[in-house]
């Protein structure tokens, strides 16, 4: 149960307010005729409210006033979620797209499980994919549940009902919107495997002009973010982090501290100095008053030029295998022609828009917490909490709200802001709700990061320009040794987020051989926006350039060449480069560039266009994206992921990375972390695959392939080979 009330009360109250357990005000208000309630029973299958087996946890409820309830299981930090979801189960229910809301659901792993991870979580394009039968079956069980229900009250078969835009109707003449039916339909038994649809009777997914549901909200400033959230008596944190990763607190002196305006108390945690303020700005004023003296014992003390220098000394060294086809040795070394690439990628911040920050309020008597967070892990969250509270996971409660982006950086393993900010409740007793507040200035020097890679790859051709061996070689640091994820996702000391897209090579290529390094450093990595996919992309696709450049061959006829095992990369790789004019007369100084790239099961095609001016300055004009994502449930949703990839992989690969000098981060704001300007933009179109495979994701894949299309476009323009990132360090300047 909920300590006290929340700032934000959902239709389908995921907890009940007052001591009422939600189960019985769920039952109960289906039995007061106020909703039909379909969620999980104790056997794990679907149940009605009306059956006293089910687990207080739904997935969709019908009002009497005719809303649609929708309960998203997965949170929304701008990806579009909510929308799809949405979608779904008001598609198999035929409701009015007008009447469908949506909330996000509490923390339980049980019921709302991502099916892909067996833990309640967002990430890794997966949101859709595991959710797209589990909700095409709620949304079918409650229409049959409502036809049934009118059947029954107007005494006529079932099979003559028809359901459109949320109103039932039989052709006496009766009709009846979902709202009048809602008790008689909560009194039903569910069917056992209700009709699903067949996709040609499809009227939301798949179509276009289905607004998406947070839009509104989120312009007219009535979406509530964490950093909206505001308590009675509330105070704001902030905490003085370490200088240096692996840095500790040897002592400090709060009392320059104390004497700022606001401030209300300064204590130490395991993470550093919190002070705690009545706003923001006295939190933030009190810790720049704060002395301390840092203990860098065991910190990190390099520069990122000799880190990466390690980096690229490993990559002579034997490495774990992550595929070996062949004799890739052999094979190289009778290879008519020869290509060789050493490639560098930085440390790269998540930086989303939205600073990290979280609220945590506990009970008088500490026997509950409850947390306001774009949550994107509560299965991790939640017993990370829980943990340092001295409480059990179920009394910690967990209220998602919108997330103003994240990019993988609300889903770190050790929940280290959530940490942070029980921490900070538990340093003062509980006595005030504690509102964390990150600044910019944290995020980029405090934060979780892109890993550092340094990467080779070796490939040869025979006398015909076929592919007869490739060597890649990988070294950075593992996401995942370590960690929560460690048992399902490592294999061999093979962290399969550091290999991936390496691994998994999709052309024809007899010998071939991956192998990676796992570095060690205090930095801490993290997953960012397509995880690994991100720097084994950009190294692949422009390898494979070289090779067709060695092999005296188009750059996209070679690839083809190389796919007959691979339609789906094909398809991708046709439809773009058909739709960019490829092989069609450019200006003296412009350049095309392509690469194509399986992530998270989507394939992407991206084609590049730029124009290099007069003074070397580059111009990036157009990029000409296809994607094959399976069965599209909001075409504009995907177009948007597709835009947004483009932009966010652009930002990073011009200009973005993450250095070190003695051990501290050198950036600060986005004075010196810059994100794409909007005159960085080009003009981006995007193709949609027509597919009847299963749904899979879009918030990620547009990603990988614009790095290295862009590089491919840049060299086809200048002659200029780039194998390192951002492309300012190989001396590539971009027009504004």
């Amino acid at each position: 149960m909920r300590p006290t009330s929340s700032p934000h009360t959902p239709l389908l109250s995921p907890e009940a307010p007052t001591d009422t357990t939600r189960r019985g005000f769920l039952i109960g208000s289906a039995a007061a005729a106020g909703a039909l309630i379909v969620g999980f029973g104790s056997s794990g299958r679907f149940a009605v409210a009306g059956d006293s087996r089910l687990v207080p946890n739904p997935f969709v409820g019908v009002l009497s006033d005719n809303t649609v309830v929708v309960i998203a299981k997965h949170f929304e930090m701008g990806q579009g979620t909510t929308t799809g979801l949405a979608t779904i189960i008001a598609e198999e229910l035929d409701a009015d797209w007008a009447d469908v809301k949506v909330e996000f659901a509490p923390a339980n792993t049980k019921i709302y499980a991502n099916l892909l991870f067996g833990a309640q979580g967002t990430g890794g394009s997966t949101a859709i994919a595991n959710s797209f039968d589990q909700y095409r079956q709620a949304g079918a069980m409650a229409r049959d549940l409502l036809v049934r229900a009118a059947a029954k009250t107007w005494n006529v078969p079932a099979s003559e009902i028809t359901v459109s835009s949320g109103t039932l109707s039989h052709a006496s003449g009766k009709s009846s919107r979902f709202g009048a039916l809602v008790k008689t339909a909560s009194e039903l038994v569910l069917a056992a495997e209700p009709k699903l649809k067949s996709p040609s009777d499809y009227k939301l997914i798949g179509k276009e002009g289905v607004p998406r549901k947070d839009s509104v909200a989120k312009t007219n400033g009535t979406a509530n973010f964490a950093i909206d959230v505001k308590l009675d008596d509330m105070v704001y944190a902030v905490v003085a982090r370490p200088p240096r990763f692996g840095g500790k607190v040897k002592s400090f002196n709060d009392k320059g501290a104390r004497a700022v305006k606001g401030v209300v108390d300064v204590q130490q945690i395991p993470q550093g100095v919190v002070v705690y303020a009545k706003n923001t700005w006295g939190a933030i004023k009190g810790r720049e008053a704060l002395e301390v003296v840092w203990d860098n014992d065991g910190a990190e003390g390099r520069s990122s030029d000799a880190i990466m220098a390690e980096h690229h000394a490993k990559l002579d060294k034997p490495g774990r295998v992550a595929r070996n086809d062949g004799q890739a040795d052999e094979a190289l070394a009778g290879a008519a022609k020869k290509i060789r690439a050493d490639f560098s990628l930085p440390l790269l911040a998540h930086a989303p828009m939205e600073p990290l920050n979280c609220v945590i309020r506990v009970n008088l008597d500490n026997t509950a917490a409850e947390v306001w967070d774009g949550c994107q892990f509560p299965s991790l969250a939640q017993p990370t909490i829980a943990r340092i509270l001295g409480m059990k996971p179920d009394q910690v409660f967990i209220n998602t709200v919108y997330a103003g982006g994240s990019f993988g950086r609300r889903a770190t393993p050790t929940s280290d802001y959530h940490a942070q900010a029980a921490e900070a409740v538990k340093a003062i007793g509980g006595r005030y709700p504690v509102k964390l507040m990150w600044t910019r200035e944290d995020d980029l020097r405090g934060g979780y990061y892109r890993p550092m890679f340094a990467e080779r790859i070796e490939a040869g051709v025979d006398e015909a320009g076929k592919p007869v061996a490739w060597k890649h070689s990988l070294a950075g640091k593992s996401i995942l040794i370590g960690t929560f994820f460690e048992n399902a996702l490592v294999k061999d000391g093979i962290d399969s987020t550091s290999v991936e897209g390496g691994n998994t090579l999709p052309y024809a290529i007899p010998n071939l051989r991956v192998d990676v390094r796992n570095t060690e450093m205090p930095i801490p990595v993290l997953w960012w926006r397509a995880v690994g996919h991100t720097h084994t992309a950009f190294t692949t696709e422009i390898a494979i350039d070289m090779l067709a450049e060695a092999a005296e061959q188009d750059p996209v006829a070679f690839r083809l060449s190389l796919l007959e095992r691979h339609p789906r990369h094909a398809g991708v790789l046709k439809l773009a480069t058909e739709k960019a004019g490829w092989g069609t007369a450019l200006d003296k100084g412009r350049g095309r560039g392509v690469a194509v790239h399986e992530s998270f099961n989507s394939f992407v095609a991206q084609v590049v266009e730029v124009t290099a001016n007069a003074d070397g300055e580059i111009k990036v004009d157009r990029v000409v994206c296809a994607v094959d994502c399976g069965i599209v449930i909001n075409p504009d949703v995907v177009r948007a992921q597709m835009e947004g990839g483009v932009g966010y992989g652009l930002g990073a690969a011009m200009r973005n990375k993450i250095t070190l000098t003695d051990g501290q981060v050198d950036q600060e704001n986005f004075p010196d972390y810059e994100p794409l300007r909007i005159s960085d933009m080009p003009k981006v179109e995007v193709h949609i695959v027509n597919s009847t495979e299963k749904p899979t994701g879009v918030g990620e894949p547009g990603v990988p392939p614009i790095a290295p299309a862009l590089a491919n476009a840049i060299f086809a323009a200048t002659g200029k080979r780039i194998t390192s990132q951002p492309f300012t360090d190989a001396d590539i300047t971009f027009a504004s």
